[in-house]
């Protein structure tokens, strides 16, 4: 399944497989929306796979928004494979329920 990223009332939701493939893709896109807005919210709740290569991205992603004094919320609602994939790497404090 190719890669989406659509809006929902100031959503990002991110749809499909994120991987080696597309990740350079995730990056451009997130780079260009952190230098222009200062509050940033996407939802892994629709992703189906993340390899490694894209959860480091999305890592960076944050901390380059946080240095940049941005807000960078990340979502995931009931989707286990993101849950367990981030509390394998010990940042599940980085996951939101639900936007503020």
């Amino acid at each position: 399944m190719a890669l989406q990223i659509s809006e929902n009332a100031g959503v990002l939701e991110i749809n499909g497989v994120l991987n080696t493939q597309n990740v350079n893709s995730l990056k451009n896109y997130f780079e260009a929306l952190i230098s222009q807005s200062s509050f940033i919210i996407i939802s892994l709740n629709k992703v189906i796979d993340m390899d490694k290569s894209s959860f480091d991205t999305i890592i960076n992603l944050s901390k380059k928004a946080l240095s940049k004094n941005k807000v960078f919320y990340i979502i995931s609602e009931g989707n286990q494979m993101v849950l367990d994939l981030f509390q394998s790497e010990k940042m599940n404090y980085l996951l939101k329920n639900r936007a503020a």
